[in-house]
């Protein structure tokens, strides 16, 4: 039983070194293609969406450290617009009403109605 959580512990601990030495990787390699880059990098909303979420789980204080073409706080406020954006009952929310009808659809259904004042709305 203890060899096994010995070897448990010697596996977690490999698996969590190769990740630190990934990520210091990966910091190096942005840091190297950030001083590449001349001007300013736009991104897309899906882009900003991806940034933010991921953002949002690492936290101010690691992005502080990590972070290299986005200030940390822009980051923060991109996952603010987003939730703000979840809840303001946009437009774009999809709604479950029944879809409007055309104007000439319409008209011919005020017509049945004007002509036929004995049907009731069920044989219109």
């Amino acid at each position: 039983m203890m060899e096994a959580m010995e070897a448990l512990v010697l596996v977690s601990g490999r698996v969590e070194e190769e990740l630190l030495v990934r990520n210091e990787y990966l910091a190096a390699e942005n840091r190297i293609l950030t001083s590449k880059v001349k001007k300013p990098v736009s991104f897309n909303d899906s882009e900003r969406i991806q940034l933010a979420k991921i953002g949002k789980r690492v936290g101010i204080k690691a992005l502080k450290e990590i972070s290299c073409i986005v200030k940390p706080e822009t980051i923060l406020k991109w996952f603010r617009k987003l939730v703000a954006k979840k809840f303001d009952g946009s437009k774009f929310r999809k709604t479950f009403d029944r879809p409007p009808i055309s104007p000439e659809l319409e008209k011919l259904i005020i017509r049945f109605a004007e002509e036929n004042p004995s049907w009731g709305y069920d044989r219109i």
